[in-house]
């Protein structure tokens, strides 16, 4: 009987044990937020996965509110990352930009709807730049049609207009991206994009520029001396951008 009941025991202690090894079910996940859709037209904050505004963009924003009501800053630059990335060439933006005092308004991940939110909810406040250049589009090329997203650089332009009679705008044509010209429909709708915003140039206060060939091998491709990723600009890049619109910008800040 003795062994009978340690047995017994045994067998309960080994139980008790294996159920305390015995990891408890997983909670379930929390159900995604379902993120309202941002068309490229209407201004809109970047959203984060919990379908609030990114705290990256807002602090981006709130920095940049900052120096535009310092007042000090002649020309602007509205865009999504590869303006932001201005930031890590400061010698060549130094160098080609600097006498103007410039600011750069870079976000990265920014579509037409992020910019047109940011000027007018206070980027444009405050300061009076000579000139603005704009490049923008380029994150919204895999979810808009090329309507869509030119009718989002339009209000963007008619924002700046707005709020900057006295500004020149430089409308940059969307950067190529993708290594090869074709097949590439990313970069043949961003041609279309570009073909659309190309009649926004009036001659007098709306400039609009195309340098993307100056990126592309004579076949059309990308290099990664000149795009490491085929969308981000090298420092390479950065000073073929540079070069590209020095000369019509210093006929703008006169």
């Amino acid at each position: 009987m003795k062994i009978l009941a340690l047995a017994t025991t045994s067998l309960l202690l080994l139980s008790v044990a294996l159920q305390a090894q015995t990891p408890a079910p997983a909670k379930p996940a929390a159900p995604a937020v379902k993120l309202p859709a941002q068309a490229p037209d209407v201004a809109a904050p970047k959203l984060g996965p919990d379908g609030k505004p990114n705290t990256g963009f807002m602090a981006s924003h709130e920095k940049f509110v900052g120096i535009a009501k310092e007042g000090k800053a002649q020309l602007v630059f509205l865009g999504d990352s590869i303006t932001a990335g201005w930031g890590s060439k400061k010698d060549i933006w130094d160098k080609a930009f600097g006498q103007y005092t410039p600011a750069n308004f870079g976000i990265g991940g920014d579509r037409t709807q992020h910019v047109l939110w940011r000027i007018e909810n206070g980027e444009l406040e405050t300061i009076k730049p000579k000139a603005v250049v704009i490049m923008i589009g380029t994150n919204n090329s895999g979810s808009d049609p090329a309507e869509g997203i030119a009718n989002g650089v339009t209000k963007i332009v008619e924002t700046v207009r707005a709020k900057q009679p006295q500004a020149k705008i430089l409308l940059l044509a969307v950067f190529p991206r993708g290594e090869k010209a074709s097949p590439n429909p990313g970069r043949d709708k961003l041609k279309q994009v570009n073909a659309i915003i190309a009649k926004l140039d009036d001659g007098k206060n709306i400039h609009f520029l195309d340098i993307g060939d100056k990126f592309l091998q004579p076949d059309g491709s990308l290099t990664k001396e000149i795009m490491p990723d085929f969308l981000h600009l090298s420092a390479a890049g950065y000073q073929i951008w540079a070069d590209a619109i020095t000369p019509k910008l210093a006929e703008l800040m006169k």
